[in-house]
């Protein structure tokens, strides 16, 4: 019997995250922006995940080379994902902290320099 889908949400509700499967890992990133979102990454092919929401209820931020776009809850402020600027629906990385932990049960979480060498520290 297959497992349901796992869902989350931004801290008000506005915005809803359906992710298809377990994430197999996590990632702490600690590059400039994910050390100060706190955010732990679970990837996923963009086609499979959902992200619900009503009109305005999200915003966008982007910088530098604009590879990446951030995306939050327009109320709360919860960052809810990120998705390729240049390459809108592939790879995305879902915030796995709106998530229950006992939803994701035991995953490994691995930390990525971001800041300098671009290579997992473990």
């Amino acid at each position: 019997m297959p497992r349901p889908p796992l869902a989350g949400s931004c801290h008000c509700g506005a915005v809803r995250v359906v992710l298809p499967r377990r994430p197999r890992t996590l990632t702490a990133c600690n590059c400039s922006i994910c050390r100060r979102y706190g955010a732990l990454w679970a990837y996923y092919a963009g086609a499979t995940v959902r992200i619900e929401h009503g009109r305005g209820a999200v915003e966008g931020y982007a910088w530098g080379e604009k590879q990446l776009r951030f995306v939050r809850c327009a109320t709360c402020g919860c960052v809810t994902h990120w998705e390729g600027v240049k390459r809108p629906g592939g790879r995305i990385g879902v915030n796995a902290r709106l998530f229950d932990p006992e939803l994701l049960g035991e995953v490994r979480i691995r930390r990525l320099d971001g800041a300098r060498s671009w290579k997992f520290l473990d």
